[in-house]
């Protein structure tokens, strides 16, 4: 069974993620998305209410699993026995950011091969960052995010 990782800090996950996912799961017998506890980023969200909401937004997604971890994500695939890391690419600079990650990746582990799906373009212009920003200024962000993931919940007033 091809199993891959698809790491990120999905704070919050948003059409753009489910859309790399569901063609990740195109490639792969099974994607476990992985959030991470990234301590340079200040979260908007909790890892569990993340959780949460990606368990709610992938409900009707088979073949998919969802963990949390901390530390690098190739310590990860070691633990779990798992060769591949899925990264979803919007833009040419996230290209530039994530083959930086992948060479350092591929240097540590070289067994570890990270598959980069580019976002279909209706959703490349979507970032957790954007709909964070929206969010915590009362805008309308139901454009961004799967309905199924109750984001709206989690939004302190």
């Amino acid at each position: 069974m091809k199993t891959a990782i698809f790491p990120g800090s999905f704070d919050p996950i948003t059409l753009g993620h489910l859309d790399v996912l569901n063609s990740a799961l195109k490639l792969f017998d099974k994607v476990i998305i992985a959030v991470g506890n990234n301590v340079l980023k200040k979260s908007l969200f909790s890892v569990e209410e993340r959780l949460e909401m990606i368990e709610n937004a992938t409900r009707e997604i088979s073949n998919v699993e969802i963990i949390s971890y901390k530390g690098l994500t190739i310590d990860l695939c070691r633990e779990l026995n798992v060769n591949f890391i899925v990264r979803g690419l919007r833009t040419t600079t996230d290209f530039e950011m994530e083959s930086v990650v992948a060479q350092a990746n591929s240097r540590m582990e070289p067994d570890i091969v990270t598959v980069f799906i580019p976002s279909s373009p209706c959703y490349s212009f979507i970032s957790s960052t954007v709909v964070r920003d929206v969010l915590l200024n009362g805008g309308d962000a139901s454009v961004f995010i799967p309905g199924e993931a109750g984001i709206e919940k989690y939004i302190k007033k």
